[in-house]
């Protein structure tokens, strides 16, 4: 037999002090959201923080571009300026009276004063020595190295503007356009490098337009394919179907939704572009196309 239902009259007739007070319910506040939400760059730089070894790596490169651009303007010797007189000499470093730091080297079995020999004037001093023309190493090797960080970001620059776009816009596009689009790709990729720096100088003398002008031709092509196969996976997730269906323009979806998504692709990649240019420009010196010494 159901029991019969309680009206309000039985209710009134209960004696308060049998009520307990509900208990709040604690699992909403485990399930709430403690800290603030970030955006992608705000999460980004935090977790850059937390990795030493990387701020370490930062402040070493920002010391080294720092250096190389001071050097500009202040510069141990002339980078270009040649004596024969002082050819090859040891590094002498002022206060450090250590063999192979205090200008001293080996000639027939006994150490011998390279400066005092060469008549290097007093207060004259050569931190990583001479080359075969007397030109200053350390003063070279600052110049090296601002060509290097030049070409680093020209690659850099390279693989954004031509390698990025391309890929997002084949991605996201697909169906013949991409069709044709990856087909023009593999006409680039199957030309040499070398061959294209060698058209360079046909064209262009040796210098630092010609190697920028063989790597804007075919060095992106590896970054415009993996950025072309992310974005084709990321196209069909329900988030980038969600902004298309609200009718957001492709523009907007490649920026707001596809590219932050692959960004750590893009940047692990672009870190094997920049010494891969780098290289490729020391490889042209070593055989007479590059940079003239």
């Amino acid at each position: 037999m159901a029991e019969k239902p309680y009206t309000a009259n039985d209710v009134a007739a209960i004696d308060a002090a049998k009520f307990q007070p509900l208990q709040k319910n604690t699992n909403e506040e485990r399930e709430a959201i403690a800290t603030p939400s970030l955006t992608f760059f705000q999460d980004s730089w935090r977790r850059l923080k937390k990795n030493k070894a990387a701020v370490f790596s930062i402040i070493l490169l920002l010391i080294i571009i720092a250096i190389s651009i001071i050097t500009i303007f202040v510069s141990p010797h002339d980078p270009t300026a040649q004596n024969v007189t002082f050819t090859n000499l040891p590094p002498k470093i002022p206060g450090i009276n250590i063999n192979g730091l205090n200008g001293y080297a080996m000639v027939g079995g006994e150490l011998v004063d390279k400066y005092a020999a060469a008549n290097v004037p007093d207060g004259t001093y050569f931190l990583l020595g001479t080359d075969g023309l007397g030109r200053d190493l350390l003063s070279r090797l600052f110049v090296g190295t601002r060509i290097s960080l030049l070409i680093a970001f020209i690659a850099a620059m390279l693989d954004i503007i031509f390698g990025v776009t391309y890929g997002l816009i084949s991605g996201l596009l697909g169906g013949r356009i991409d069709n044709v689009m990856q087909r023009f790709l593999e006409i680039l990729s199957g030309i040499p490098n070398l061959v294209v720096m060698i058209l360079m100088l046909v064209v262009f003398e040796p210098g630092i337009f010609s190697i920028v002008a063989a790597m804007a031709i075919t060095n992106w092509i590896p970054m415009a394919r993996i950025v072309r196969a992310q974005t084709m996976k990321l196209k069909d997730q329900e988030f980038v179907l969600a902004a298309t269906t609200l009718g957001e323009s492709r523009l907007k979806i490649a920026m707001k939704h596809v590219l932050p998504n692959i960004s750590s692709v893009i940047i692990v990649q672009m870190m094997f572009s920049i010494p891969s240019a780098i290289f490729f420009e020391a490889f042209l010196s070593f055989i007479g196309l590059g940079l003239k010494p």
